[in-house]
């Protein structure tokens, strides 16, 4: 045993060791040295494109706009419709404006639709003008102020309902922030 040990110690000491360590180092060094300049090569390390304000722009204008930054864009949502925004617009983007990226960088965009959304009308025959108004403006209509009276015997309850001029029936789809108007018993029978 103590010849393994005194033969280790002699090969430690010896310049073939010392030689062998010498090149692990300098591989282990260059090799590093290469990873860091392939991957500063290949992930474009220290290049910025800074993200342009795509807000209220339109597919068209987006898409001409991000290929001069060499950037790509994905719609992933539309959102609520809002009225202040062009229809089919951009509403929301990520990365935010003034970012930056690097080429290629996909742009996530949530468009504006190009309506409200269909709403179902309910069925509020027999209900009070106040629980009628309260239903329709939490499900997102307007309530009109051209009440239509029919003879009734109850006064202010719900006979009906008319959307544009015309009379419409419980269950039928509309656009959500359409205006509704009431037609109402005027409590002198029927």
């Amino acid at each position: 045993m103590s010849e393994r040990i005194k033969g280790l110690f002699s090969f430690v000491k010896s310049k073939s060791f010392f030689k062998q360590v010498g090149i692990a180092i300098a591989g282990v060094l260059i090799f590093v040295f290469l990873l860091q300049w392939w991957l500063g090569v290949t992930t474009n390390h220290g290049q910025k494109i800074q993200v342009p304000n795509l807000d209220k722009l339109s597919l068209a204008e987006v898409e001409k706009k991000l290929n001069e930054f060499d950037l790509e864009y994905v719609v992933i949502d539309s959102a609520s419709f809002n009225p202040n925004y062009p229809k089919k617009s951009v509403i929301e983007q990520n990365p935010e404006a003034g970012d930056f990226v690097k080429e290629k960088r996909k742009i996530y965009l949530t468009l504006n639709p190009s309506k409200y959304r269909d709403v179902e009308v309910p069925d509020l025959n027999g209900r009070t003008r106040r629980q009628a108004t309260t239903h329709l403006r939490s499900i997102g209509f307007i309530v009109g102020d051209k009440v239509t009276w029919v003879k009734d015997l109850g006064k202010d309850v719900v006979r009906g309902l008319k959307f544009e001029g015309k009379r419409i029936e419980a269950g039928i789809k509309i656009p959500k922030q359409s205006t509704i108007n009431l037609i109402l018993g005027d409590g002198n029978g029927g």
